[in-house]
């Protein structure tokens, strides 16, 4: 299988078994399935290739070697792809064996269509250097043992049809990433490789599906099952392709003045400190006790005030001293300009303890605030999706973006893709 970014999708984590290199080998509970199934097809061929029956223990432990080796040989196809990936200076955070082969997770996107094309060819190549060396070992071997020649012999046709397969000029599989790379190298558009590579992958989905179904009324039984299968986790790939892609788009398109909220309040600074407890006192589940206190001087903006002073003051004091003494700059708030892309938003956020930002507008001058619940929902409002207010109201408080959506992923993958450039 083609090498995977986190981008978002579907959970393929397991149990760890070791680490090669530093990374971690999992195995995914379905990977059981696969391995029984796979084990039991082997047993069959084994018993009709030979001339003479074999006992029942001996055919189905065979069948087992032959399902086991042929999942090493997974192994060794996305150690291809792990490898060149660190080659290129891409951390590799896992590889997982399961339903449908294997999946090597990296933490980012190579920077360069050559480099991606050299990550995703790796892991064919060693499976077309694994079909070759057990193919050309059938017939001496055969000459000791029939039954090891027969297990070569599988496990040659196997590694071909794995490097093949994996070919196919369509995502989310090996020739699916060069296509793209290929593409992103001629036209200078990673975009446009995406797209290329994603219709193709579709192209190839639809084929599965029908030729699978075909199969199944045509008695084809599980390998039509199987092609099914197939199709259908394709267009999951590319589902969550065309995802990014679009996440990516709105993300350049849009600014932070588009997503700002106001959540904060204003006092000036002349009010004792027992304004600021008043005000704590009368917050609502719409302005939260955290909010930011910004403090101004006749209409100018002079800093921001925090709870400390509540806090090491006792209560009967709190009248006696003014939220000047206790002001505090502006710019050491986390801060963001209103003209600034989403993006760059989302990036800044991930830096920021506070999980929010406060925005300025072409004057200098504090005209809002943003956190991840107002870049979802401005996202979301932008694809035309409505989210109920309880839902908001749910992420603000664990400060996460709504519905999940894996916005700070989105942003490594376009600094990967060269599509935006990080700042220093």
């Amino acid at each position: 299988m083609a090498i995977s970014r986190p981008f978002g999708g579907g959970n393929l984590e397991g149990w760890e078994l070791l680490r090669i290199k530093g990374i971690p080998l999992k195995v995914h509970p379905s990977w059981f399935l696969i391995l029984i199934l796979f084990a039991g097809t082997a047993q069959g061929q084994i018993s009709n290739a030979l001339d003479y029956p074999l006992p029942f223990w001996l055919s189905w432990g065979l069948g087992l070697i032959t399902s086991l080796l042929l999942f090493v040989s997974v192994l060794l196809h996305e150690l291809g792809h792990s490898f060149m990936a660190l080659h290129e200076g891409v951390k590799v955070r896992s590889i997982t064996l399961f339903l449908l082969g294997g999946v090597a997770r990296v933490e980012r996107e190579c920077s360069t269509p050559m480099a991606s094309l050299r990550v995703a060819i790796a892991g064919p190549l060693v499976s077309l250097f694994l079909a070759l060396v057990f193919l050309r070992s059938v017939q001496s071997i055969g000459e000791l043992s029939p039954v090891l020649a027969n297990l070569f012999g599988q496990l040659g046709s196997l590694n071909l049809v794995l490097a093949l397969f994996n070919l196919l000029p369509g995502l989310p599989l090996d020739g699916g990433v060069i296509l793209k790379a290929l593409v992103w190298h001629l036209t200078g558009s990673h975009r446009k490789g995406l797209q290329v590579a994603t219709a193709t992958g579709n192209a190839l989905s639809i084929f599965a599906i029908v030729l699978g179904t075909w199969l199944c009324f045509k008695g084809g039984g599980l390998g039509g099952l199987w092609l099914v299968i197939l199709g259908w986790f394709g267009f999951a790939a590319s589902r969550s392709q065309n995802q990014m892609l679009t996440l990516q788009k709105v993300l350049s398109d849009l600014n932070v003045g588009t997503a700002r909220s106001r959540n904060f309040r204003v006092l000036e600074e002349n009010n004792p400190l027992s304004k600021l407890s008043q005000l704590r006192l009368s917050s609502t589940t719409e302005q939260p006790l955290s909010e930011w206190v910004l403090i101004c001087r006749s209409g100018r903006w002079i800093g921001y005030i925090n709870d400390e002073a509540l806090k090491e003051l006792p209560v009967q004091h709190w009248s006696k001293y003014h939220l000047a003494d206790y002001t505090r700059p502006l710019n050491e708030l986390p801060a963001i300009g209103e003209k600034s892309p989403l993006w760059q938003a989302v990036m800044e956020l991930e830096k920021s303890a506070e999980g929010r930002l406060l925005v300025f507008n072409l004057a200098g001058l504090p005209s809002g605030t943003l956190d991840r619940v107002d870049i979802g929902e401005a996202v979301l409002k932008h694809l035309g999706l409505k989210i109920p207010k309880s839902f908001l109201e749910v992420a603000r408080k664990q400060n996460i973006y709504p519905l999940g959506l894996a916005l700070p992923q989105t942003v490594e993958a376009m600094f990967s893709a060269g599509l935006i450039n990080r700042p220093d």
